[in-house]
């Protein structure tokens, strides 16, 4: 099986400051607020194709364990979840089948909330501990 990557869907950053981010990111680079989901501490905001999600450090979405996202980054530490890669086909038992052959460990697939909508995903973790999310196409 060969994975197709067709482009990036999001990029997800915690934010110290998420106000101060979103004004940034739609002020600065042109980006608008797309959705916010403000009892989970979450601004998605629309750029071009893409998403840029911003979630509040310590929020519920926040991953502040280590190996999933860290402590409240410092000047060396890190501010990104995780890189989301949009592929095509999208058949997630192959999928899995394919990547844990290689020596991965990838995750369930569940429905998640992507540029184009809800639709299938996976995560998994590159060799250094970041996470990639592979995301599927829209349902319907």
């Amino acid at each position: 099986m060969q994975i197709q990557i067709r482009e990036i869907d999001h990029v997800v950053i915690r934010a110290a400051h998420p106000a101060a981010m979103t004004r940034f990111y739609c002020d600065v680079l042109g980006c608008r607020v797309e959705r916010e989901e403000t009892q989970l501490g979450l601004v998605q905001l629309r750029a071009g194709r893409s998403l840029i999600d911003l979630v509040s450090m310590g929020g519920p979405l926040d991953r502040e364990k280590p190996g999933n996202g860290g402590a409240t980054p410092t000047g060396a530490g890190r501010n990104m979840d995780h890189l989301c890669l949009r592929v095509e086909p999208f058949d997630g038992a192959a999928l899995k089948a394919h990547l844990a052959a290689l020596g991965a460990r990838p995750g369930d697939v569940v429905e998640r909330y992507g540029a184009e909508g809800f639709g299938p995903s996976l995560y998994l973790f590159d060799p250094e501990g970041n996470m990639v999310e592979l995301k599927g196409p829209p349902n319907g």
